[in-house]
C-alpha cells in the first residue's frame, strides 16, 4: 500500500513563510548580540582561566610538571625535559612565557633569559643548573612553573582574590595584604554608597513628582533627563571646575564667610560619590516614579480610614507596592556604578580608584589580560548574583500577592 504525500494547505504554507520572514528579521539582531555581548563575555571567561604560554613554549616540561607532586625537590625528571625544551623554544614563545611567569615571580624573566643563553652548558643534571643559578633547584621556582601548566588554570582568578595554590599547604594568601580584595571592597563600598544616596534623594523627589500635574511632572522630568544628553566626560570636568580649591563652591563659601580656607572637595571619596550620584540619579528616578504612579492610592486611603497611623501605612501598604521599582532602580544604579572608570579616575585620589581603573591598567599598561579578565569575571559573578537575588525576591512577592 503506497501513501501519497498531499501538499500543505495554502494557509499553512503562508504561515511558514511568515515565520521564516520573522526569523530573517531577527537574524541581524541575534548576530549583533552574539558579536557585541555573547562573544566578549565568552572571551572574558576564557581569558580569565586560560594559561597556555608554558604548554606551548615548553611542552615536555609541561608534561613532566603534571606528573610532579609539587612537594619533592626538583631532579632530572624536571630538569632534563626543561633543558631539551630550552634548545627548541623560539624567542617569541620564551618571551611570552617569561611575561606570564613574571606576573607571579619577577625574577623568572632574567632566569629564563640566562638559561636560554647558557643552554649548551645545561645537560639536565642538577649540577649544571646549580652552576647557572641555585634558584633552579628550589621548590618555589618549580611550583611557579607548575601553576602555569594549563592550558586551563585558576591562577588568574585566585590572583584576583590575592590567593595562590601552594602544592604543600593548599590555597594560601599571596602575602600582599589583600591588594585586590581591598580594591574590590572599595568598589563595592563606593557603589553601595552611591546607591543609598540615590535612593534617599530619589524617594522624596519621586513622591513630589507623583503628586504634580502631568504638565509640571513632564517639565521636571525633562530637567532630570538633561544629564543623559551630556557626555559623562563633560559632566565630570564640570564637577572638577566646581569642586577645585578656587572653584565655584569654595569661592562662594569663602565669600559668604562660612569657611576661612578652601575645603578639600576634589581628589577624594566625597567628590567621587557626589559626581556618581549626579550621573546615576536618573537611573533611580524613572523606575521608582513608574512604580509610584502604578500604586493603588485607594489602599492608602482605606488604611487611613481604618485608623492606621502614617508610619504603619507607609511601611505596610505603600512601600510594598513601590518596592519592585525601588529594587529595580537600586540594582541598576549599583551594577552600572561598579563599572565606572572616567569619574573616579579624574575626580578621585589614588585611594579612590575603582576596579575598572586597574582592569584598564592591566589591559593597556602591563598587558596582563588574564588578571584583567579575572577581575571582570568577579564583577560579572557579583552582578549576576545580585540579579538572581532580585529576580527571586520579585518572584516571591508576585506569588505572595496572588
Amino acid at each position: 500500500m503506497t501513501t501519497i504525500a498531499l501538499p500543505l494547505p495554502v494557509a499553512a504554507r503562508k504561515d511558514y513563510r511568515a515565520l521564516w520572514r520573522a526569523y530573517a528579521l531577527l537574524a541581524p539582531l541575534v548576530l549583533f548580540l552574539l558579536l557585541t555581548f555573547v562573544g566578549p563575555i565568552a572571551t572574558l571567561l576564557w581569558r580569565g582561566v586560560a594559561d597556555t604560554e608554558l604548554p606551548e613554549a615548553l611542552p615536555q616540561t609541561a608534561l613532566a610538571l603534571k606528573q610532579w607532586d609539587g612537594r619533592s625537590a626538583p631532579d632530572e625528571r624536571l630538569l632534563q625535559p626543561f633543558s631539551q625544551d630550552l634548545r627548541a623554544v623560539s624567542s617569541k614563545e620564551l618571551a611570552g612565557l617569561a611575561r606570564r611567569l613574571s606576573y607571579e615571580a619577577p625574577q623568572m624573566r632574567a632566569m629564563l633569559t640566562a638559561a636560554k643563553r647558557s643552554v649548551e652548558s645545561l645537560d639536565g643534571s642538577p649540577q649544571s643548573f646549580a652552576t647557572l643559578d641555585q634558584r633552579w633547584l628550589t621548590n618555589e621556582t618549580w611550583q611557579t612553573f607548575k601553576r602555569a601548566t594549563g592550558p586551563v588554570g585558576s591562577f588568574h582568578v585566585l590572583s584576583a582574590l590575592d590567593l595562590k595554590r601552594d602544592y604543600t599547604e593548599g590555597i594560601v594568601s599571596k602575602g600582599e595584604e589583600g591588594l585586590y580584595r581591598s580594591i574590590l571592597l572599595r568598589t563595592f563600598a563606593i557603589a553601595a554608597a552611591t546607591t543609598i544616596i540615590c535612593v534617599l534623594l530619589a524617594f522624596p523627589l519621586c513622591s513630589f513628582l507623583d503628586r504634580r500635574t502631568p504638565r509640571t511632572r513632564n517639565l521636571l522630568l525633562l530637567l532630570i533627563l538633561l544629564p543623559f544628553w551630556t557626555s559623562i566626560l563633560v559632566r565630570t570636568t564640570a564637577w572638577m571646575v566646581l569642586l577645585q580649591d578656587n572653584g565655584v563652591v569654595n569661592t562662594s563659601l569663602m565669600y559668604l564667610g562660612v569657611i576661612d580656607s578652601p575645603l578639600r572637595l576634589l581628589y577624594n571619596r566625597f567628590g567621587v560619590i557626589l559626581a556618581l550620584v549626579h550621573v546615576m540619579l536618573p537611573f533611580m528616578v524613572f523606575p521608582l516614579l513608574a512604580a509610584m504612579q502604578s500604586s493603588n492610592k485607594l489602599l492608602i486611603q482605606a488604611a487611613y480610614s481604618m485608623g492606621a497611623r502614617p508610619v504603619f501605612t507607609f511601611f505596610r501598604v505603600y512601600l510594598p507596592q513601590v518596592l519592585p521599582g525601588l529594587a529595580a532602580g537600586a540594582l541598576m544604579v549599583f551594577i552600572v556604578t561598579l563599572g565606572f572608570y572616567i569619574t573616579p579616575a579624574l575626580i578621585g585620589g589614588p585611594g579612590d580608584q575603582m576596579i575598572s581603573y586597574y582592569i584598564a591598567q592591566f589591559t593597556t599598561g602591563t598587558l596582563n589580560w588574564g588578571l584583567a579578565s579575572a577581575l571582570g569575571i568577579i564583577l560579572l559573578a557579583v552582578t549576576t548574583l545580585l540579579y538572581l537575588i532580585q529576580a527571586r525576591l520579585a518572584r516571591g512577592r508576585s506569588q505572595g500577592t496572588r
